[in-house]
């Protein structure tokens, strides 16, 4: 039967501003989408029958509540047709928790996966559609190249992100990311800004003052990587950033870092890998 591996990576918001909220309680965003080389995993067997299973190890979430299950439902509940099964192994690298994106990744992943496999040549909006009910991070990996994102995050501008490399640190707490949005210190009124220029304004995380103020392990990280360069929350955290200009600046940094401290050199990049990685094997 036929069978396709995909890197699944990971995603930073190279800033993230909070500019309203909807009458239904979504949050209002701006922000950008950049990938990183830091990849989950995932591979994918039709079967000879008509069952969808997946394979873990090491994720506490149960098969039935994975983000990579229900989107391979979704996918094929839109489907007016037999389809063959499929098994799923998802091998974890990214950090669960950390503003990486991973689980929306391995969605989307899922998704692009398996409207190959299944040949039932979706376009990307169509699969973008798809995606936004399961959450709204997993259109921009569908969508496969960085973006300026509005909306809840689902509306994209083209934009063009430094080739930069970074140092990203995952400090070992979990931040809870509705706490975060019910806590009324966070910021919810950030002027719009424009997304042809966005590189020459004044950006922030609107997440980071709040989530250093009640997690001090993410404060004392943050502390730390300032050190080194400009530093920034990713997501709602509790992964942070630093922007080096070179591959051997970062590892240099990172080999003075605490040992305490989980750190990694990573690279940013304009296209997603697992988007890459497909439209090669179309050619």
């Amino acid at each position: 039967m036929a069978t396709l591996t995909l890197p699944s990576p990971a995603k930073l918001n190279l800033f993230l501003h909070i500019t309203g909220r909807r009458a239904d309680g979504y949050h209002q965003l701006q922000t950008v989408f950049q990938f990183i080389d830091l990849c989950d995993s995932l591979s994918f067997r039709l079967r000879d029958d008509d069952q969808i299973t997946l394979s873990a190890p090491g994720v506490d979430v149960s098969p039935e509540q994975n983000l990579v299950m229900q989107a391979a439902r979704a996918l094929a509940q839109t489907q007016h047709q037999a389809l063959p099964g499929v098994a799923i192994e998802l091998t974890k690298a990214i950090p669960t928790g950390g503003g990486l994106g991973g689980g929306s990744s391995n969605a989307a992943t899922t998704l692009l996966a398996l409207n190959h496999l299944w040949q039932l040549q979706l376009s990307s909006a169509e699969l973008q559609r798809i995606a936004l009910p399961l959450g709204a991070d997993i259109p921009i990996f569908v969508h496969g190249e960085a973006a300026f994102a509005e909306g809840i995050g689902e509306r994209f501008s083209a934009t063009e992100t430094p080739a930069t490399w970074y140092i990203l640190a995952h400090p070992d707490v979990h931040v809870s990311t509705p706490r975060l949005y019910q806590h009324p210190d966070l910021p919810r009124q950030h002027p719009p800004i424009a997304a042809t220029n966005w590189q020459q304004q004044t950006t922030t995380n609107d997440f980071e003052a709040l989530v250093c103020k009640l997690y001090p392990e993410v404060a004392n990280a943050r502390a730390t990587l300032l050190e080194y360069g400009p530093t920034r929350l990713t997501g709602s955290g509790a992964c942070l950033f630093t922007q080096f200009a070179s591959k051997a600046a970062a590892q240099q940094a990172l080999q003075q870092l605490p040992q305490s401290l989980n750190a990694w050199v990573v690279r940013g990049l304009q296209h997603s890998p697992a988007a890459k990685a497909l439209s090669e094997l179309s050619e």
